[in-house]
């Protein structure tokens, strides 16, 4: 479903983990996030793209490789792709497909199209690393914790933030790749923020926002678990449960984090 939309925003919503992919439409293009995720979700937003693209060329930045982030990739052949040189890099791309058959298999879904691991056109190397697109730019930051092939993207003019896998405002932090790194990328957004002019933070799980305010606090809230995290205490948890609704569903994930943590 379309979960919002307003002048040159469009971002859908899967039904699975509130996952979201953001469609952005400029004078010479429009800018995909992360198509996901049922096989009638992706073919509602393939519909969405091949009515609006007209002359226009599609691009498309994977946030990071998550499967359930690039699991719809396949459905756009003709996209122009953006990255970090990580994501292209990955040493685990057999396991990630893996994972989307094994999704497949487990609920039975069949698709129109045969997934693929996206090829990378355009690697974001640098911190600040900018790409031109008519009268849009695209600037791009490393943004490793998450996974360790994660980006962050800012639409300018439009001041859009894609923040991918981080300050979601129904998921707490989760570390998959390293403590350290997710700490760092959520002062690097706090940076952003400062640097930038943002209207629009779409996270890639939960709800897009153009209230400031709101994008301050899932900053702190995200900065706040992070630094409990260590401490090892029932407080963090009794947090983590008023301030999402689906913590219990997620419990595993907190003490996966807490190991995380020794290990950094």
């Amino acid at each position: 479903m379309i979960q919002f939309k307003d002048n040159n925003l469009t971002v859908f919503q899967s039904a699975l983990y509130k996952t979201t992919t953001a469609v952005i439409h400029t004078e010479e293009a429009l800018i995909m996030t992360d198509p996901n995720w049922l096989p009638e979700e992706v073919q509602e937003i393939r519909n969405y793209v091949s009515q609006h693209i007209g002359n226009k060329k599609l691009y498309i930045i994977y946030t990071h490789s998550d499967f359930d982030h690039i699991i719809g990739a396949s459905a756009f052949p003709e996209a122009y792709v953006i990255a970090s040189e990580e994501f292209s890099a990955n040493k685990h791309k057999q396991e990630i497909m893996k994972d989307i058959e094994e999704f497949d298999q487990k609920y039975y879904l069949y698709r129109n199209y045969t997934p693929e691991y996206p090829n990378v056109d355009v690697h974001v190397v640098n911190d600040g690393q900018t790409l031109q697109i008519g009268e849009v730019t695209l600037h791009f930051y490393k943004a490793p914790g998450h996974t360790s092939d994660g980006i962050f993207t800012v639409v300018d003019p439009y001041g859009i933030f894609l923040s991918g896998d981080y300050l979601s405002d129904v998921e707490f932090p989760f570390i998959f790749s390293s403590y350290r790194d997710y700490v760092r990328t959520v002062d690097k957004a706090m940076q952003i923020f400062k640097e930038h002019s943002i209207y629009y933070h779409v996270p890639g799980h939960g709800t897009t926002t153009v209230d400031y305010q709101e994008m301050a606090k899932r900053v702190e809230v995200s900065r706040y678990y992070l630094e409990q995290l260590g401490k090892d205490n029932e407080q963090l948890e009794g947090f983590c449960k008023k301030e999402y609704s689906f913590f219990d569903g997620m419990k595993e994930i907190h003490e996966s984090n807490k190991e995380k943590v020794k290990m950094d």
